[in-house]
């Protein structure tokens, strides 16, 4: 599903050239539950960003579903983006001034899916997170939890290959950011690849394999053994 191979990204602040990643190579295979983890400024952040194709790599070569994305265009990458990832963010991301249900229509509005269409796969998607009774609050309306269930119904909408979530319980009570991770589980039995970056160890731990950052290199790769 992903390659990584001899991934540099190097940010320029004036004179001073910044490494932000280091020689990264990773594979990460089909329905993968794998966790980035790190200290701040170790280059999970970046590699979330190239990823999620919202960065380019400055040196090697990034192929996501035997598609080779670390050449591509801004144009190129936004189509793979809708195409091929769903995003989670910590943040949630939701517009304020649109109902649940339009949320998670979105992504779909950018995918030039019909209005009809989208709008009974944005209901089913919020039905697939227990959420259909929300599905004309806003998001002032709902709680941190509710609101992160509606951002993984609309990451979810496009069937992308693979879903990205950046610190997804990060602004969550305990509770509710098990609930949330109870989420992802059904979701990788349910056949999908999941990445998340996380400075929590007890999220981290509830990954398949756990991928550790330092400096911009990978310094730990290990499987988990935990139950999906």
């Amino acid at each position: 599903m992903i390659r990584l191979e001899g991934i540099h990204k190097i940010y320029r602040m004036g004179t001073e050239a910044v490494h932000a990643l280091q020689d990264v190579n990773l594979h990460i295979g089909a329905n993968e539950f794998v966790a980035i983890v790190g200290p701040s400024g170790s280059g999970k952040s970046t590699m979330m960003n190239i990823l999620g194709c919202l960065d380019s790599p400055t040196r090697g070569e990034y192929t996501l579903a035997g598609e080779e994305v670390s050449r591509l265009g801004e144009d190129q990458l936004a189509d793979v983006r809708n195409r091929r990832i769903g995003f989670i963010f910590q943040s949630f991301n939701l517009l304020p001034k649109l109902t649940a249900l339009q949320n998670v229509e979105l992504p779909m509005i950018y995918a030039g899916v019909p209005p009809a269409t989208r709008r009974q796969r944005a209901i089913q998607a919020l039905r697939d997170v227990g959420l259909m009774e929300r599905a004309n609050h806003h998001p002032n309306e709902m709680s941190g939890g509710q609101r992160q269930r509606v951002a993984i119904a609309r990451a979810l909408v496009n069937n992308p290959s693979i879903l990205l979530a950046d610190e997804p319980t990060g602004n969550l009570d305990s509770k509710t950011g098990d609930e949330i991770m109870a989420a992802f589980h059904r979701l990788h039995r349910d056949g999908k690849t999941i990445v998340l970056v996380t400075h929590e160890p007890e999220i981290a731990q509830q990954a398949l394999r756990i991928v550790a950052f330092r400096d911009g290199r990978i310094v730990d790769d290990r499987k988990n053994g935990v139950a999906s």
